[in-house]
């Protein structure tokens, strides 16, 4: 049997979380044959949750699990970890302004940062789930300077999946057939689904929909998908979504994109190396390939329209603006 890799997921008794951990247990991120130690965080009043949580996963009985560690403590739930699932954040509530959330989660992400730093694996990777998701990786990073900023990953794929999906569903294929739809910048209203490299069946996306759709149909339903989730389901977040993606994208991130096809590319929000113009040190999601050994290196010499660069460079200030809510808190 192999050595059991070491998992944490911080906001373990949330509704992304209880998505998310029955999945890591049975090994669909990590494969089915390899074990798993799941370190799980949590505030403490939400550790009796918790607990609630951990006797439905016991009772699943899967045979990759090998334990579960609880704590409120992310020095002990990182501690040696090879992946980190950030997942818990503290949701923007009524009448609260974006720079009252930035701040609230920038201390959060910031204690987590460090306790990283302190304990993690110098090779470990760290997917930040929770929003603002790129700032949040932004904070975790610059408070973890031991760690190559490489370690440090925002989830756009949620995003990216939801462009395939729509795509799919206006030209009536399946999702596998979609290949290299793009999502640039945050992981917030102003991200840009980008459809000007993607391909269906083999054909050119642009060939099969109308500017018009794209414009005024495409573009904003991805961009609003969450708050139209949120809607339908009377305030409940797309968090079974979010779970999936959260694994597609950390195990493109180990076993590489090539496996699949070669290619085929993922968004991923990663450290800006200026890559496009995009200025460096900002958490934006870029068009990826992954190698079977994890390195992620960004497509290069891609065409840029002119509307495509309006709409990269909206989504590139609304980032800047966000550093510079919390820059005194980095």
């Amino acid at each position: 049997m192999k050595k059991p890799v070491e998992i944490a997921v911080t906001g373990a008794a949330g509704q992304i979380s209880y998505s998310l951990l029955f999945r890591l247990a049975s090994g669909e991120a990590f494969g089915f044959d390899q074990p798993v130690i799941l370190r799980l965080l949590e505030v403490t009043p939400a550790l009796p949750r918790l607990e609630a949580v951990i006797m439905e996963i016991n009772d699943c009985a899967y045979p990759l699990l090998q334990t579960i560690i609880t704590t409120d403590d992310p020095k002990v739930a990182f501690d040696n970890v090879d992946y980190v699932f950030l997942v818990g954040a503290k949701p923007r509530g009524a009448g609260m302004k974006r720079k009252d959330l930035l701040e609230s989660n920038a201390k959060i992400f910031s204690e987590q940062g460090k306790a990283l730093n302190e304990v993690a694996k110098r090779s470990v990777k760290v997917l930040i789930t929770g929003n603002p998701a790129n700032t949040n990786a932004l904070i975790t990073q610059r408070n973890a300077p031991d760690l190559d900023p490489k370690c440090f990953s925002a989830m756009s794929m949620l995003d990216h999946n939801r462009g395939i999906g729509q795509l799919a569903e206006k030209c009536h294929v399946r999702s596998e057939d979609v290949k290299n739809m793009i999502v640039w910048g945050n992981h917030s209203e102003t991200q840009y689904p980008d459809l000007n490299h993607a391909t269906v069946e083999g054909k050119s996306a642009l060939s099969l929909v109308d500017e018009d759709w794209i414009i005024n149909t495409f573009i904003p339903t991805v961009q609003h998908r969450g708050g139209q989730v949120i809607e339908a389901r009377n305030g409940f977040s797309s968090a079974a979504s979010a779970a999936s993606a959260a694994i597609c994208q950390m195990r493109s991130w180990i076993v590489g994109t090539e496996i699949n096809d070669w290619s085929q590319w993922i968004s991923m929000g990663i450290f800006s190396d200026g890559s496009y113009g995009i200025e460096k040190g900002l958490f934006y999601s870029f068009p990826v390939t992954v190698s079977p050994q994890g390195e992620v290196n960004i497509v290069q010499g891609l065409e840029i329209s002119d509307f495509s660069r309006k709409k990269m460079q909206a989504t590139e200030q609304e980032l800047k603006e966000e550093r510079a809510t919390i820059e005194h808190l980095l």
